[in-house]
């Protein structure tokens, strides 16, 4: 138990780390929308639309990286159990 939740907080850590790097590294709040400006060919004027994107922050990461401390201190609570083969 107490390897399988230090193995389970690394490979949160990991997801977590590898999912903000892959979706652009964000530095700021995890947004869920991203603007986008189009210019209008005639008038020539810029015109801002919203498209529907989820970009992780700095929040997922943090968040996600506490909850792998989390699983990692909660890993500590469990003694490891004697080797029968080997008396103590």
């Amino acid at each position: 138990m107490k390897n399988s939740l230090r193995i389970l907080a690394l490979v949160v850590a990991l997801a977590a780390a590898g999912t903000w790097l892959v979706t652009g590294s964000n530095q700021g709040w995890t947004k869920t929308s991203i603007e986008k400006r189009i210019l209008d060919e005639v008038t020539g004027i810029d015109e801002i639309k919203y498209e529907k994107a989820f970009k992780p922050g700095l929040d997922f990461l943090g968040g996600a990286l506490l909850g792998a401390g989390a699983l990692a201190g909660v890993s500590l609570l469990f003694r490891t159990k004697p080797n029968e083969n080997h008396p103590q």
